[in-house]
């Protein structure tokens, strides 16, 4: 393939790349007093990405019609899937970061910059075809997320969220480095392609520890369990839009490349793996539903909560099949709005004066003061917990009808059962929110692009989204089964 056609095939990264360094000059020469304008410009820049993904993720691109630079990266329909997410997420994120930041006379130009150079990593790491690429990206990323988590400097917490994930990241990064190396010992080969086809026959048992060492760092960036220990600490002390950003886009980025290097690089060893994922899978989601039981501030709780939704979305992986890969991306587009929704809920719960309020005693009677956002967030959270009939039980039950289909009943029965412990912390929103006298103290009004995030998000996880399933289905389905076309 010729430089023209790949160059063409890597055109949103292109987009995301020259629009990052011209608005770095922008921020340079214009200073603080520009850094809405550069939100909207890198807004647009990630929307102008969005589209040029559309043919792909339409048409199913895959194989050779794909691979750009001998291989190197994928511009396929499963690359396709997992940026429209990416490009959203982020996108909303920069919608509701504005006022937050302004509020704390902490706007800098620089924010929207770093969350397009984060979205940039996130893009490569998805269309990774050589564990070269993958580390790029997910570099470019990382480096870009430990300035976010600590982009607050005077504030204490938001210091010690970006050293947390500056340190266990380096440490993840290591692991997988090593796991990297050992693979490329015993295969020869950095290749995607090539690696699947020297993995084919007898594991050896240096290459089954480099698969076990690349699937730890992996689980790290998916804040899996045992591998979650930095999710609540960051989530709590991290900027709450960043919080936003750290619990949607790098997710579905993290999520998207485990699935590519599990399925389509060690897709010939799945029983080498499968109880390593189905271990991380039901830890996640115990831990997750038992951790978060006892949390009063609302962002740990909801860091808890996204370690039991990772459990949810590895059962697909677990399943180590097409159906499984594609519930697994059905369920990511639904987790990616409920949990958007939620947080951005979080942004809105201020006084007249700003401040900003994070623990259950400051939602109490949430439904007598702002009762539009008490019921909101009731959609978000029943839907979180899959609660019929709204589009989070829909998630659930595609990976459960998959996890069933393959044989894995016991693990399907064992994640249902343990989805009702989660039920119960997700209820105790409802009941403070609407039970409980109100506090009194969520009293400020709340910006028009907060609301258009928050209302989106809610109309998406109610029964209305239920509209969206059969393209959903269908675009998930052609993803899928890029993974699957050289086995």
């Amino acid at each position: 393939m010729d430089y023209a056609t790949s160059l063409a095939l890597i055109a949103p990264e292109i987009t995301l790349g020259l629009a990052g360094l011209m608005l770095v000059l922008v921020a340079a020469w214009g200073g603080d007093k520009l850094a809405r304008p550069i939100s909207i410009l890198a807004a647009t820049a990630l929307f102008g990405a969005g589209l040029q993904i559309i043919p792909a993720l339409h048409s199913g691109t895959m194989g050779a019609d794909a691979a750009a630079f001998g291989d190197l990266f994928r511009a396929d329909a499963f690359a396709a899937f997992a940026k429209a997410l990416i490009y959203l997420a982020s996108i909303g994120a920069l919608m509701v970061s504005p006022a937050y930041f302004t509020r704390l006379n902490a706007m800098r130009a620089e924010y929207p910059v770093l969350v397009l150079f984060a979205a940039l990593g996130m893009s490569i790491m998805v269309s990774a075809g050589d564990f070269l690429t993958l580390y790029v990206g997910l570099e470019l990323n990382s480096l870009a997320s430990y300035v976010l988590a600590a982009f607050l400097r005077n504030d204490r917490k938001s210091a010690e969220a970006g050293l947390k994930y500056f340190v266990l990241g380096a440490l993840a990064s290591g692991i997988l480095l090593y796991g990297i190396s050992l693979l490329y010992g015993f295969t020869g080969t950095t290749g995607f392609a090539a690696m699947q086809g020297a993995l084919s026959g007898d594991l050896g048992m240096g290459a089954l520890f480099g698969i076990v060492f690349v699937l730890a760092g992996l689980a790290f960036k998916i804040s899996a369990a045992p591998f979650h220990m930095w999710t609540p600490d960051v989530y709590q002390g991290a900027p709450t839009p960043v919080t936003t950003l750290f619990s949607t886009a790098p997710k579905v980025a993290a999520m998207a490349l485990t699935a590519r290097v599990a399925l389509e690089v060690f897709g010939g060893q799945a029983d080498a793996w499968r109880q390593i994922v189905i271990a991380a899978s039901l830890l996640s989601i115990i831990i997750g539903a038992l951790g978060a039981i006892g949390q009063e501030n609302l962002k740990r709780l909801l860091a808890y909560s996204s370690i039991n939704n990772v459990g949810f979305i590895l059962l697909g992986l677990a399943v180590a099949t097409a159906d499984g890969a594609s519930a697994m991306l059905v369920y990511l587009f639904i987790y990616v709005a409920m949990s958007l929704g939620s947080f951005t809920a979080l942004l809105m719960l201020r006084d007249d004066e700003g401040n900003l309020y994070e623990t259950f005693a400051d939602i109490s009677g949430l439904s007598m003061t702002r009762p539009l956002l008490a019921w909101c967030l009731l959609l978000l959270m029943f839907s979180l917990a899959g609660i019929p009939p709204l589009l989070g039980f829909y998630g659930k039950f595609v990976v459960f009808q998959a996890t069933v289909d393959a044989g894995l009943v016991a693990l399907g029965a064992i994640a249902i059962a343990a989805s009702v412990i989660g039920a119960f912390y997700y209820i105790k929103f409802v009941k403070v929110m609407f039970f409980d006298e109100p506090a009194n103290v969520v009293t400020g009004k709340s910006e028009a692009g907060h609301w258009a995030v928050l209302l989106i998000c809610a109309a998406i996880v109610s029964p209305l989204g239920y509209l969206l399933t059969p393209s959903l289905v269908d675009l998930a389905d052609k993803a899928a089964s890029t993974l699957f076309l050289g086995m």
